[in-house]
């Protein structure tokens, strides 16, 4: 399995799932540091357009292309079937973000054979290890 910063840097493409369209909400906020340091951020929320310049999608499925990270901003219930929506789409990798932990979500993801990292702060993660996508 890939440390933290192995995920991150082996990735392009981040599915948040969970985006806010609100700037003072981490689900917002953390996003938009990763897209301004060069990763690609597609937001999934079902009650928005647009986040981040980019087209929202209302659920994982409905993405068009690949995706190399899924990233939750949702609460842990929640984590579950959006585990489950990674591992249909072939997701590589899936990450809740700080505060957020599900051992059921967890074996799953172990099960499927996808690196899973829980209770971690994408932007601190990429801030500490000095990372940044080169577009």
């Amino acid at each position: 399995m890939r440390t933290p910063q192995q995920i991150l840097a082996d990735s392009a493409v981040i599915a948040v799932v969970g985006a806010s369209r609100d700037p003072g909400k981490a689900a917002h906020s953390v996003p938009l540091q990763m897209q301004r340091h060069g990763w690609r951020v597609i937001p999934i929320n079902p009650y928005a357009d647009e986040i981040f310049g980019e087209q929202v999608y209302r659920s994982l499925a409905e993405i068009p292309h690949p995706v190399d990270l899924v990233n939750v901003f949702r609460p842990a219930q929640d984590a579950l079937p959006v585990v489950r929506e990674a591992v249909a789409i072939g997701a590589p990798a899936i990450w809740l973000q700080l505060g957020i932990v599900s051992a059921e979500a967890r074996r799953i993801a172990m099960e499927a054979g996808i690196d899973y990292v829980e209770d971690l702060c994408l932007a601190v993660e990429r801030a500490v290890g000095g990372l940044t996508r080169q577009a």
